[in-house]
């Protein structure tokens, strides 16, 4: 199942009222909102596909690995103030 992120967009369809009928039917039958419904038909057309990955540049790959190596020798340490540590920079 495709996990939800922070980041969404909204999508508006039209169809005809014979179609939103049928929809909504089918939504109340399980207890779901008619866009909740349509969404999980959705996910479900898509779950199969393959989401495109690439990779990192060799300079962004060195740092990545540079910086979980510090993370694994106690090099780093946690940040639970954003605003509070970068005032102190």
């Amino acid at each position: 199942m495709i996990q939800p992120t922070t980041k969404t967009s909204q999508v508006k369809i039209t169809i005809p009222d014979q179609l939103h009928a049928y929809l909504k039917s089918k939504a109340d039958r399980f207890g779901l909102t008619l866009s909740a419904y349509v969404k999980n038909l959705i996910i479900d057309d898509v779950k199969d596909m393959d989401f495109p990955t690439f990779n990192m540049s060799t300079v962004r790959e060195k740092i990545a690995l540079k910086a979980a190596e510090d993370y694994k020798k106690g090099k780093t340490r946690k940040i639970d103030d954003v605003d509070k540590y970068l005032s102190k920079l």
